[in-house]
């Protein structure tokens, strides 16, 4: 497989011409932070250590005992686990799907129309926030694939960490505004409804959340924003750092199919246990299309890993074929497999370590936006307060859950409209994401690139996204009128 040679993994950041007036400003942004990155940003392993601390911290000051914390550190270490293997299976998948002979040939035509480095990376911006509508999985993996293929035009001389943060884009603009919205879907399902929640909430249908059309606006005016930052952060050519300037090599090493030599394995080399394996599969996809609105079943990640599954079987034809991508996939699911416990540590330190009133730090830092919100600010303050605890529980359905009774109670004193709610806390969690490496670790494995080669584009995103975000949140929130919960 290849990879990326070098501590560091590229150039070394004093190689690069410090930034002139010359430059665009967004792309002087977006390189003075990448250079600061280069040297200062760390690993997103000891990024999400340093997060774990700090959690640690917060609830031994509201007055958690040290064995408080460290009994919710290990209770919630491996609370993550299911979504952990989902994610890891996401990489997997994706990486099994791309490096079949058919999906090759369609990257590789989908990679043939930009005419630049520039417009390269806002091609692959915009495909990442229109699929991320979809299924953010999806945007994750084919935005990556997309940029790799790109990466092989050397004509283009486009900036590969450019091209990296702009496959993420999905994750911090849009895929909580689309169809596989965690809270959205939560609360248009009433089998997926707490008990305690139904009666402040009500079921919450599509229509009043994703389908508003102050969230389709507010959709729009993200993907356009995403593409336009995307090209002018993208450096121009002679700035510009390539997949090749930066050690990385792009043509995967391929493992060559072994010959049969024995009779026990000619089951390797047929297709008919993968046919067998894939008619299985596709009576159970089929039963959840036929007892599920089409929405939900595809927003699924089971599905969505078990339907990657399924075409990778049938693209690469036999199992041999088939397990030898996996093997090749396994490594791109590294830094899954050990940091997203620890998200699930720092999660459970924050909903469960309590002081000596019985209150968690979630518990204290919602109470007080709710304590301060009036019904003009609350969309304001509660945007800002989901984009703050998204960074440390980079969950939307968990988060969801948790905060909800909080602030649907004090949208229901205040006569908030309550699908609205819901967006306010989509858009403004998906804002962390980009300044946070958790949601980049699929990414990172397939492109071979390090979370500070991307953050000082999604910075640069970052700073141009939020004051939009939060001004929009606010000034819709007057065009909506109060419904009150609507029960089952």
């Amino acid at each position: 497989m290849s990879s990326r040679n070098g501590a560091g993994g590229g150039l070394p950041a004093d190689a690069i011409p410090a930034p002139d007036s010359d430059i665009p400003l967004l792309e002087r942004l977006a390189l003075r932070v990448t250079l600061w990155c280069e040297r200062w940003y760390p690993d997103a392993y000891v990024f999400v250590v340093l997060t774990l601390i700090v959690a640690a911290l917060g609830a031994v000051a509201i007055g958690a005992s040290p064995h408080q914390v460290s009994v919710a550190f290990g209770e919630g270490f491996w609370s993550l686990i299911p979504f952990t293997m989902q994610m890891a299976m996401v990489a997997i998948t994706g990486y099994v799907v791309a490096s079949s002979p058919p999906m090759t040939r369609l990257v590789k035509a989908a990679a043939r129309l930009p005419r630049s480095g520039r417009g390269a990376v806002a091609y692959v911006a915009f495909v990442s926030v229109m699929v991320s509508l979809l299924h953010w999985a999806l945007s994750l993996v084919f935005a990556a694939l997309l940029a790799k293929e790109l990466a092989r035009r050397d004509e283009l001389r486009m900036d590969y960490r450019a091209a990296g943060a702009a496959a993420y884009l999905g994750m911090g603009a849009t895929w909580a505004l689309g169809i596989s919205s965690s809270a959205a879907q939560l609360q248009a399902n009433p089998a997926s409804i707490p008990d305690s929640l139904m009666p402040i909430t009500g079921v919450i249908p599509f229509s009043q959340t994703i389908f508003l059309w102050q969230s389709l606006l507010i959709t729009l005016v993200l993907v356009v924003l995403s593409t336009v930052v995307a090209y002018w952060t993208a450096p121009a050519p002679g700035r510009a750092r390539t997949a090749r300037d930066l050690n990385i090599g792009l043509d995967e090493t391929v493992i060559a199919t072994p010959r049969r030599e024995r009779p026990g394995e000619w089951l390797e080399f047929s297709p008919l246990l993968t046919l067998a394996v894939v008619a299985l599969g596709l009576g159970w996809v089929w039963h959840e299309f036929t007892t599920k609105p089409a929405l939900v079943a595809i927003s699924g990640l089971n599905a969505f890993n078990l339907i990657f599954i399924l075409l990778g079987m049938l693209l690469h034809w036999t199992p041999r074929n088939f397990l030898n991508a996996v093997y090749r996939a396994v490594p791109v699911a590294a830094g899954v497999l050990i940091q997203f416990p620890l998200y699930g540590a720092i999660a459970s330190i924050l909903t469960a370590a309590a002081g000596p009133d019985g209150h968690t730090l979630t518990h204290h830092l919602s109470s007080f936006v709710v304590s301060i919100a009036s019904h003009d600010s609350f969309a304001f303050l509660t945007g800002i307060y989901s984009a703050v605890l998204g960074f440390f529980v980079p969950s939307g359905g968990g988060k969801w859950l948790i905060e909800a009774p909080y602030v649907m109670e004090a949208a229901n004193n205040l006569q908030i409209h309550l699908g609205w709610v819901v967006q306010i806390y989509n858009a403004a969690e998906a804002l962390p994401n980009l300044i946070n490496p958790f949601w980049m670790l699929p990414l990172l494995g397939i492109m071979h690139l390090k979370a500070h080669d991307l953050v000082g584009f999604t910075f640069a995103q970052f700073l141009t996204h939020a004051p939009v975000v939060l001004f929009l949140l606010w000034a819709l929130a007057g065009t909506l009128s109060y419904i009150p919960p609507v029960l089952p």
